[in-house]
């Protein structure tokens, strides 16, 4: 028997029992949305991030105190045994274009009757260049403030909006940062992003007046303590070298081997590289849950052909009789679940793709995922509806072939 006659006569039994036959697919149609909207958001959101941290730079280096040892456990506290001496010395090294330390922690904020909590970096001026600040209004912290240790600050594009309900017009009024009045100097350009990477919802003020005068730090050697030291090298084929030189530099000033560094040092590109592990992973293990969901549309489909050979007995022993072969009918059936699933897939990927571009139009945080439809998930998520149809419909399709003509005729 021919595949298109298979085909017609699968057409034309589903459209016999149009509401079974749509619940069937209703199944199917639920996981393969699944697996495409989860997929989907898994990939933008991946995508988002990687933007996010590509704009920044993949040229960055970051040293920070404490090694991690055995297990990922860091051997030194937040504030450890970084100071400007080692940021100084970093900057002689070779294809450095920027050194920028910094401290980093909380602060309220509070203009008139508004007040905000956000974070609170100290730093030196050259974090301008090394994170590509642009400025909306305003300047940027200069070297004067920093030797007069001032109380001035320049505000994330949010922080603006939320105190003063705009960005114009913000340079030159004080705010209050955990009671202490500072001039804004600056307003940053929005730029968008999400947790420490959002610009926008942060605010900077003078690595000196951020040591002595918020939120301090520790010492070692006589010198006040950093947390991170960003250094950012002429390209991003200086990369490689440039860790093995920064690490080499700071194990000579602090007398350290390898094994028993008391430093850290990473770049973008391992940040980057990390975080795309990461959300592929969970990509994979959202796409791994939905897939449950077509495990059971398969159920379900297996349950409706396992009926609809019981209440077409008769037909099979008729088909027998005049001489249909076991795989014809075996065919049958396989086709007609086939059809079931495919169905249910194609429906699906349009269900999922719209639910993605449902969810991509919601902001998060602040910050909205453009899901990512790609080829090979809707490939995908098709391929293995399909084949989820003619697995669960060998069964079905094996168990109606099996009957003898005989019996299958003198069932009611």
């Amino acid at each position: 028997m021919k595949i298109y006659q298979n085909l017609l006569e699968a057409l034309e039994s589903l459209n016999a029992n149009k509401l079974r036959s749509a619940l069937t697919v209703l199944g199917i149609v639920i996981g393969v949305a699944a697996v495409i909207a989860l997929l989907s958001i898994g990939r933008g959101a991946t995508a988002n991030i990687t933007n996010q941290i590509e704009s920044i730079g993949t040229n960055l280096i970051y040293v920070s105190p404490g090694a991690v040892r055995q297990g990922g456990v860091s051997g030194q506290t937040s504030f450890g045994n970084l100071t400007m001496a080692d940021a100084n010395a970093l900057a002689t090294l070779p294809n450095v274009v920027a050194v920028a330390p910094e401290n980093d922690g909380r602060a309220q904020l509070a203009y008139l009757g508004q007040n905000t909590n956000t974070r609170l970096l100290g730093t030196t001026p050259s974090y301008q260049q090394l994170r590509s600040i642009e400025m909306s209004d305003g300047s940027f912290i200069s070297d004067s403030n920093m030797i007069t240790r001032s109380s001035v600050i320049v505000l994330g594009a949010t922080i603006a909006q939320d105190l003063f309900g705009g960005t114009s017009g913000v340079v030159g009024q004080n705010v209050r940062v955990n009671g202490q009045p500072y001039r804004v100097i600056g307003v940053m350009a929005p730029k968008g992003g999400t947790g420490f990477l959002n610009q926008d919802q942060q605010v900077i003020v003078p690595l000196t007046t951020m040591q002595t005068r918020l939120a301090g730090s520790g010492f070692f050697r006589g010198a006040n303590t950093i947390n991170t030291i960003n250094i950012q090298m002429d390209n991003a084929k200086d990369v490689t070298q440039g860790k093995a030189d920064i690490t080499a530099a700071i194990r000579e000033r602090h007398n350290t081997t390898q094994g028993t560094d008391d430093f850290t040092v990473t770049s973008q590109q391992d940040a980057l590289s990390t975080i795309n592990s990461v959300t592929n992973t969970l990509s994979i293990f959202l796409g791994g849950i939905a897939g449950i969901s077509l495990l059971v549309g398969g159920i379900g489909i297996m349950n409706i052909m396992l009926t609809t050979v019981t209440e077409r007995t008769h037909e099979i022993g008729l088909r027998k009789a005049i001489g249909a072969r076991r795989r014809d009918i075996m065919m049958q059936f396989l086709v007609e679940s086939i059809v079931l699933s495919f169905l249910g897939g194609v429906i699906g990927v349009a269900v999922g793709w719209s639910i993605a571009r449902l969810i991509g139009r919601v902001s998060l945080g602040g910050s909205a995922i453009t899901p990512v439809v790609s080829l090979d998930s809707i490939l995908l998520a098709t391929l293995f509806s399909m084949a989820i149809g003619l697995f669960f419909g060998i069964y079905p399709a094996t168990r109606a072939a099996r009957l003898q003509p005989v019996e299958a005729l003198r069932y009611e």
